[in-house]
Protein backbone atom coordinates (compact mmCIF):
# COMPACT_ATOMS: atom_id res chain seq x y z
CA UNK A 1 0.00 0.00 0.00
CA UNK A 2 3.07 2.47 0.60
CA UNK A 3 4.31 1.62 -2.57
CA UNK A 4 1.32 2.44 -4.26
CA UNK A 5 0.56 5.61 -2.49
CA UNK A 6 4.16 7.00 -3.17
CA UNK A 7 3.64 5.86 -7.03
CA UNK A 8 0.30 7.74 -7.06
CA UNK A 9 1.69 10.79 -5.34
CA UNK A 10 4.27 10.81 -7.98
CA UNK A 11 2.18 10.47 -11.31
CA UNK A 12 0.40 13.01 -9.45
CA UNK A 13 2.77 15.14 -9.02
CA UNK A 14 4.38 15.13 -12.64
CA UNK A 15 0.72 15.78 -13.98
CA UNK A 16 -0.32 18.87 -11.73
CA UNK A 17 3.02 20.70 -12.01
CA UNK A 18 2.29 21.86 -15.69
CA UNK A 19 -1.37 23.36 -14.87
CA UNK A 20 0.53 25.14 -11.46
CA UNK A 21 3.12 26.61 -13.58
CA UNK A 22 -0.06 28.10 -15.94
CA UNK A 23 -3.04 28.96 -13.81
CA UNK A 24 -4.36 31.28 -15.89
CA UNK A 25 -4.79 28.54 -18.39
CA UNK A 26 -7.42 27.26 -15.59
CA UNK A 27 -9.63 30.11 -15.90
CA UNK A 28 -9.63 30.11 -19.63
CA UNK A 29 -11.00 26.85 -19.49
CA UNK A 30 -13.62 27.80 -17.47
CA UNK A 31 -14.71 30.39 -20.29
CA UNK A 32 -17.61 28.41 -21.00
CA UNK A 33 -18.98 27.37 -17.75
CA UNK A 34 -19.05 31.16 -16.69
CA UNK A 35 -20.74 32.07 -20.29
CA UNK A 36 -23.61 29.51 -19.47
CA UNK A 37 -23.66 30.44 -16.12
CA UNK A 38 -23.92 34.65 -16.40
CA UNK A 39 -26.10 34.01 -19.77
CA UNK A 40 -27.88 31.42 -19.86
CA UNK A 41 -28.68 31.70 -16.27
CA UNK A 42 -30.01 34.82 -16.21
CA UNK A 43 -32.48 33.82 -19.29
CA UNK A 44 -33.74 30.98 -16.51
CA UNK A 45 -34.51 33.25 -14.00
CA UNK A 46 -38.47 32.61 -13.00
CA UNK A 47 -38.55 29.72 -15.66
CA UNK A 48 -37.64 26.97 -13.68
CA UNK A 49 -38.76 28.32 -10.31
CA UNK A 50 -35.15 28.82 -8.02
CA UNK A 51 -33.34 29.05 -11.63
CA UNK A 52 -30.12 29.36 -9.72
CA UNK A 53 -30.86 26.44 -7.52
CA UNK A 54 -31.88 24.32 -10.07
CA UNK A 55 -29.09 25.79 -13.19
CA UNK A 56 -25.60 25.89 -10.80
CA UNK A 57 -25.95 21.82 -10.26
CA UNK A 58 -26.21 21.74 -13.92
CA UNK A 59 -23.27 23.42 -14.75
CA UNK A 60 -21.28 21.50 -12.68
CA UNK A 61 -22.17 18.55 -14.37
CA UNK A 62 -21.45 20.08 -17.56
CA UNK A 63 -18.15 20.78 -16.38
CA UNK A 64 -17.74 17.16 -14.80
CA UNK A 65 -18.46 15.81 -18.22
CA UNK A 66 -15.89 18.15 -20.21
CA UNK A 67 -13.15 17.68 -18.01
CA UNK A 68 -12.58 14.19 -16.72
CA UNK A 69 -13.93 12.86 -20.23
CA UNK A 70 -11.06 15.22 -21.94
CA UNK A 71 -8.41 13.91 -19.46
CA UNK A 72 -7.33 11.36 -21.48
CA UNK A 73 -6.11 13.75 -24.32
CA UNK A 74 -2.78 14.57 -22.18
CA UNK A 75 -2.23 10.66 -22.33
CA UNK A 76 -2.87 10.49 -25.68
CA UNK A 77 -0.60 13.09 -26.38
CA UNK A 78 1.96 11.32 -24.39
CA UNK A 79 1.32 8.28 -26.32
CA UNK A 80 1.74 9.41 -29.69
CA UNK A 81 4.91 11.20 -28.38
CA UNK A 82 6.40 8.44 -27.11
CA UNK A 83 7.13 9.21 -23.32
CA UNK A 84 4.48 6.81 -21.88
CA UNK A 85 6.41 4.07 -23.16
CA UNK A 86 9.22 5.39 -21.06
CA UNK A 87 6.90 5.99 -18.46
CA UNK A 88 5.89 2.10 -18.93
CA UNK A 89 9.48 0.56 -18.55
CA UNK A 90 9.28 2.37 -14.87
CA UNK A 91 8.52 0.12 -11.99
CA UNK A 92 5.16 2.76 -11.16
CA UNK A 93 2.37 0.56 -10.45
CA UNK A 94 -0.20 0.50 -13.22
CA UNK A 95 -3.16 1.23 -10.90
CA UNK A 96 -0.80 3.95 -9.46
CA UNK A 97 -0.56 5.87 -12.57
CA UNK A 98 -3.72 5.74 -13.47
CA UNK A 99 -5.31 6.88 -10.05
CA UNK A 100 -2.71 9.62 -10.43
CA UNK A 101 -4.04 11.15 -13.34
CA UNK A 102 -7.53 11.02 -12.26
CA UNK A 103 -6.89 12.84 -9.05
CA UNK A 104 -4.96 15.45 -11.49
CA UNK A 105 -7.99 15.85 -13.15
CA UNK A 106 -10.58 15.92 -10.25
CA UNK A 107 -8.33 18.49 -8.23
CA UNK A 108 -9.03 21.21 -11.18
CA UNK A 109 -12.66 20.38 -11.21
CA UNK A 110 -12.90 20.58 -7.82
CA UNK A 111 -11.00 24.08 -7.66
CA UNK A 112 -13.43 25.07 -10.73
CA UNK A 113 -16.74 23.79 -9.19
CA UNK A 114 -15.80 26.13 -6.00
CA UNK A 115 -15.15 28.83 -8.18
CA UNK A 116 -18.51 28.69 -9.55
CA UNK A 117 -20.42 28.01 -6.71
CA UNK A 118 -18.79 31.57 -5.16
CA UNK A 119 -19.22 33.68 -8.44
CA UNK A 120 -23.19 32.28 -8.18
CA UNK A 121 -23.83 33.02 -5.01
CA UNK A 122 -24.25 36.93 -5.39
CA UNK A 123 -26.35 36.19 -8.16
CA UNK A 124 -28.85 34.39 -5.93
CA UNK A 125 -27.61 30.78 -5.01
CA UNK A 126 -28.39 29.53 -1.78
CA UNK A 127 -25.81 27.33 -0.32
CA UNK A 128 -26.62 24.15 1.63
CA UNK A 129 -22.97 23.42 2.80
CA UNK A 130 -24.40 20.21 3.64
CA UNK A 131 -25.61 19.59 0.31
CA UNK A 132 -22.81 21.25 -1.96
CA UNK A 133 -20.25 18.98 0.12
CA UNK A 134 -22.18 15.69 -0.57
CA UNK A 135 -22.96 16.80 -4.20
CA UNK A 136 -18.44 17.72 -4.90
CA UNK A 137 -18.28 14.07 -3.17
CA UNK A 138 -20.36 13.11 -5.74
CA UNK A 139 -19.49 14.57 -8.59
CA UNK A 140 -15.75 13.46 -7.82
CA UNK A 141 -16.86 9.87 -8.22
CA UNK A 142 -18.28 10.50 -11.05
CA UNK A 143 -15.42 11.99 -12.25
CA UNK A 144 -13.16 8.94 -11.36
CA UNK A 145 -15.42 7.19 -13.74
CA UNK A 146 -15.27 9.53 -16.32
CA UNK A 147 -11.50 9.88 -16.39
CA UNK A 148 -10.22 6.36 -16.57
CA UNK A 149 -13.22 5.71 -19.44
CA UNK A 150 -11.00 8.29 -21.27
CA UNK A 151 -7.38 7.17 -20.39
CA UNK A 152 -9.19 3.68 -22.08
CA UNK A 153 -10.26 5.40 -24.81
CA UNK A 154 -6.71 7.32 -25.38
CA UNK A 155 -5.01 3.71 -24.79
CA UNK A 156 -7.07 2.04 -28.05
CA UNK A 157 -6.78 5.23 -30.29
CA UNK A 158 -3.29 5.84 -30.32
CA UNK A 159 -1.14 6.01 -32.30
CA UNK A 160 -3.94 8.33 -35.02
CA UNK A 161 -6.24 9.21 -32.10
CA UNK A 162 -8.84 9.67 -34.37
CA UNK A 163 -10.81 7.34 -32.31
CA UNK A 164 -10.51 9.65 -29.18
CA UNK A 165 -11.59 12.10 -30.64
CA UNK A 166 -15.12 10.55 -32.96
CA UNK A 167 -16.06 8.63 -29.60
CA UNK A 168 -15.71 11.40 -27.15
CA UNK A 169 -17.48 14.19 -29.29
CA UNK A 170 -20.74 11.74 -30.40
CA UNK A 171 -20.95 10.69 -26.89
CA UNK A 172 -20.33 13.88 -25.07
CA UNK A 173 -23.17 16.30 -26.02
CA UNK A 174 -26.26 13.39 -26.34
CA UNK A 175 -25.12 12.88 -22.71
CA UNK A 176 -25.49 16.57 -21.79
CA UNK A 177 -28.46 17.12 -24.00
CA UNK A 178 -30.40 14.19 -22.83
CA UNK A 179 -30.27 14.66 -19.39
CA UNK A 180 -31.64 17.99 -18.24
CA UNK A 181 -28.56 20.07 -17.48
CA UNK A 182 -29.55 22.82 -19.58
CA UNK A 183 -33.54 22.69 -20.06
CA UNK A 184 -35.68 20.39 -18.13
CA UNK A 185 -36.74 17.28 -19.56
CA UNK A 186 -39.94 17.15 -18.28
CA UNK A 187 -41.10 20.02 -21.15
CA UNK A 188 -39.70 17.61 -24.25
CA UNK A 189 -41.64 15.33 -26.00
CA UNK A 190 -42.25 11.64 -24.35
CA UNK A 191 -39.85 9.74 -26.56
CA UNK A 192 -37.30 12.88 -25.97
CA UNK A 193 -38.30 12.21 -22.01
CA UNK A 194 -38.47 8.03 -22.30
CA UNK A 195 -34.35 8.36 -24.06
CA UNK A 196 -33.18 10.42 -20.74
CA UNK A 197 -34.47 8.18 -18.40
CA UNK A 198 -31.95 5.66 -20.17
CA UNK A 199 -28.97 8.43 -19.62
CA UNK A 200 -27.23 7.31 -16.25
CA UNK A 201 -26.43 10.87 -16.46
CA UNK A 202 -29.74 11.96 -15.98
CA UNK A 203 -30.09 10.84 -12.46
CA UNK A 204 -26.77 12.45 -11.42
CA UNK A 205 -27.93 15.88 -12.76
CA UNK A 206 -31.23 15.11 -10.63
CA UNK A 207 -29.31 14.16 -7.52
CA UNK A 208 -27.32 17.45 -7.78
CA UNK A 209 -30.14 19.44 -7.43
CA UNK A 210 -31.24 17.56 -4.58
CA UNK A 211 -28.38 18.48 -2.80
CA UNK A 212 -27.80 21.47 -4.05
CA UNK A 213 -31.06 22.39 -2.80
CA UNK A 214 -30.50 21.29 0.75
CA UNK A 215 -32.90 18.05 0.62
CA UNK A 216 -30.43 15.03 0.73
CA UNK A 217 -33.13 12.60 1.86
CA UNK A 218 -34.48 13.08 -1.94
CA UNK A 219 -35.08 9.54 -3.41
CA UNK A 220 -33.09 10.71 -6.44
CA UNK A 221 -29.70 11.09 -4.50
CA UNK A 222 -30.11 7.34 -3.97
CA UNK A 223 -30.01 6.68 -7.12
CA UNK A 224 -27.32 9.47 -8.58
CA UNK A 225 -25.19 8.20 -6.17
CA UNK A 226 -25.89 4.32 -7.62
CA UNK A 227 -25.38 5.79 -10.96
CA UNK A 228 -22.21 7.61 -9.64
CA UNK A 229 -20.76 4.26 -8.13
CA UNK A 230 -21.61 2.27 -10.84
CA UNK A 231 -19.79 4.38 -13.96
CA UNK A 232 -16.71 4.76 -11.52
CA UNK A 233 -16.10 1.00 -10.83
CA UNK A 234 -16.50 -0.06 -14.63
CA UNK A 235 -14.31 2.91 -15.79
CA UNK A 236 -11.99 1.75 -12.77
CA UNK A 237 -11.98 -2.05 -13.67
CA UNK A 238 -11.18 -1.07 -17.49
CA UNK A 239 -8.89 1.00 -17.30
CA UNK A 240 -7.05 -1.23 -14.69
CA UNK A 241 -6.68 -3.74 -17.00
CA UNK A 242 -5.79 -1.29 -19.81
CA UNK A 243 -3.06 0.45 -17.85
CA UNK A 244 -1.61 -3.15 -17.05
CA UNK A 245 -1.88 -4.40 -20.30
CA UNK A 246 0.01 -1.37 -21.66
CA UNK A 247 -2.83 -0.89 -24.94
CA UNK A 248 -0.53 0.83 -27.49
CA UNK A 249 -2.24 0.22 -30.55
CA UNK A 250 -0.38 0.80 -33.89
Amino acid sequence: MTTFLRDTATVFSREVRPALRNPVALVFEMGQPLLFLFLFGALLDGAVGSSWQWFVPGILVMMCLTGPMSSGYTLLVELIGGSMERLMVTPLSRTAMLVGRALKALVLLLVQAVLIIVMAIPLGFELHAAGVLAGLAQLVVFGVGLGAFSFVLALRSAPSGTLFYVVSQSILFPLLLLSGVLLPLESAPAWLRAIGQVNPVTYIVDAQRALFAGDLADPSVLYGTASACLIALAGLALGVKAMRKGLIRG
